[in-house]
């Protein structure tokens, strides 16, 4: 059994590391108040944007452009977000493995990485990591979403590289935060588009483009990129609070447990230790009569 003074000691540690976690669980609930807010007041927008672009796509023709047709290179770029730092449970790792696990190869991909977190964890699985991106995630802005989606588009129009793709993780609500792949360009054709719109009352009529369509999707899908591009970022700094809120309540409510087990086993020691010291008196006193 532990000395009363190693229980202690491991137990007045433990205290400083619950009362760190649960300040730190404080900071993470205020920020997450904040962030939750913006995701979910950005969220209807780009949702829209998603399902309008992939809707006018839905109902054209056949569109020789390089952003719905590539462009013949293999290399692929991924936009990569995590966070600049750790406790924040499997947040980073998660959409690290997301990433790893994919169909992607190491050997095309080259990861923009926006979170220090991800940059080292790609850096060690061997994946080429292009420009850190890491102070962008401090405090998204729109404008940091179209300086990376213009140079992204710049390397696409220039052949560098062939497919474009965003990981991060959906905000869906405070607990609950899902890790996701999203395949920016070149579009793929869909067959049908899903969300709330009232299909049923849209008319079946083929999409014209005014001016031509070439000079249309010029327009558009940079808007497109950089609209995705920014609700990736206010979602996953969303989740990423969310996410480290949990792991330091679940921080502080271990450190809560093993201060009550560190208090019984000491209670019971000193009570092991009182015990003996009164049966060696005991004994002492009968030995002298």
């Amino acid at each position: 059994m532990a000395s009363m003074r190693d229980i202690k000691r491991r137990r007045s540690s433990i205290q400083s590391t619950g009362q760190i976690t649960k300040a730190m669980k404080l900071v993470s609930t205020v920020k997450l108040q904040r962030t939750k807010q913006a995701a979910l007041n950005s969220k209807s927008y780009f949702d829209y944007m998603y399902r309008t672009v992939n809707s006018m796509l839905a109902k054209s023709g056949e569109i020789n452009h390089p952003y719905v047709k590539g462009n013949g290179s293999a290399k692929k770029a991924v936009v990569m977000i995590t966070g600049n730092r750790g406790l924040a449970g499997g947040y980073n790792s998660n959409v690290v493995k997301l990433v790893t696990r994919s169909d992607l190869g190491k050997d095309d991909v080259i990861i923009y990485p926006m979170g220090k977190k991800g940059k080292e964890a790609m850096s060690r699985h061997g994946y080429v990591v292009a420009d850190d991106l890491s102070s962008m995630i401090d405090a998204p802005e729109y404008v940091d979403a179209m300086r990376l989606g213009s140079m992204l588009l710049n390397a696409y129009k220039a052949g560098e590289i062939g497919e474009i793709y965003l990981a991060y993780t959906n905000f869906k609500n405070t607990v609950v935060h899902e890790p996701k792949l999203m395949k920016l360009l070149p579009m793929d054709k869909p067959e049908g588009i899903e969300g709330p719109v009232d299909e049923s009352s849209a008319p079946e009529a083929p999409m014209n483009f005014e001016p031509e369509e070439e000079e249309a999707l010029d327009l558009i899908i940079p808007k497109y990129v950089t609209s995705i591009i920014y609700g990736g970022m206010i979602e996953s700094v969303a989740s990423e609070n969310g996410a480290r809120m949990q792991a330091m309540d679940n921080a502080t409510t271990n450190a809560e447990e093993m201060i009550d087990k560190l208090t019984l086993q000491y209670n019971r020691a000193r009570q092991s230790s009182i015990t003996q010291e009164l049966t060696e008196i005991i004994a002492g006193s009968q030995a002298q009569n």
